[in-house]
């Protein structure tokens, strides 16, 4: 895949327009990973406490065979953002500028 930039009518040294995206990238990745890892150790605590993986207690909970616990809520929760920061880490570390 390839991604165009266009800058308008203003001309931008192009060593600075890399420099500038390749910071804004690397911050955001940085971002992703730690969002992805606080995910991460929440899913793990809820593994840990109901002895199921996370993968298990989703596919349990979407076919309705989990009562209305609030952690399930919280569990809920958290399975679904560890999923969204993964791929937005994933790729992120594959982004070249």
């Amino acid at each position: 895949m390839e991604i165009t930039l266009h800058t308008g009518q203003v001309t931008f040294d192009m060593s600075d327009v890399r420099a500038t995206l390749a910071a804004a990238l690397s911050r955001e990745a940085t971002l992703a990973r730690t969002r992805r890892n606080a995910y991460e150790r929440a899913c793990q605590a809820f593994e840990a406490r109901f002895q199921i993986t996370s993968e298990q207690f989703l596919a349990d909970s979407e076919a309705g065979k989990l009562g209305d616990d609030l952690a399930y809520f919280d569990w809920y929760a958290a399975k679904r953002g560890f999923d969204l920061w993964q791929r937005r880490s994933e790729i992120l570390s594959q982004v070249v500028v």
